[in-house]
């Protein structure tokens, strides 16, 4: 075993201990909603009313053609891949390209006793994916009602 001895001057660690204070994620905590390939993944708005779940995926620059919306048993995946191709003709060459490749997938699950999981609606406009998930009959937030006292 190796002892090693430390001066006990608050003063000569205090860069060890800024420096460990630095290193922490706390300063790259917007870097979390990158995915493996670098790209962001979008932000989610689940917002519930009293009858239904509305689930808004911000995903501009994309048609609702790069969506797969999977239902697989309770779990509701959202998807998407979408790769951009530059064509070049025959007389043009070029220096530097870069190719652009972009996925992610998202996995909400859903309770099979609370929503309606056969009336799942999703439609793409403005940059947003909707998605209506319907609550069972059951489920619905009832109207609040006056209980007289007697």
């Amino acid at each position: 075993m190796t002892i090693v001895k430390r001066n006990s001057n608050l003063l000569n660690n205090f860069p060890t201990l800024f420096d460990d204070f630095l290193n922490r994620d706390i300063f790259n905590w917007g870097l979390t909603n990158f995915s493996n390939t670098n790209t962001t993944i979008p932000a989610v708005n689940i917002k519930e009313t009293a009858d239904n779940y509305e689930v808004e995926v911000a995903a501009p620059g994309m048609t609702k053609k790069d969506f797969k919306v999977q239902l697989e048993g309770n779990s509701l995946t959202i998807s998407s891949e979408k790769t951009s191709k530059n064509e070049e003709t025959e007389q043009a060459r070029y220096f530097s390209r870069e190719f652009s490749y972009q996925s992610f997938s998202r996995t909400f699950t859903l309770h099979k006793d609370v929503v309606d999981t056969e009336n799942i609606q999703a439609k793409y406009e403005d940059g947003v994916l909707h998605l209506l998930i319907p609550k069972m009959e059951h489920a619905k937030q009832k109207q609040a009602r006056l209980i007289e006292i007697s």
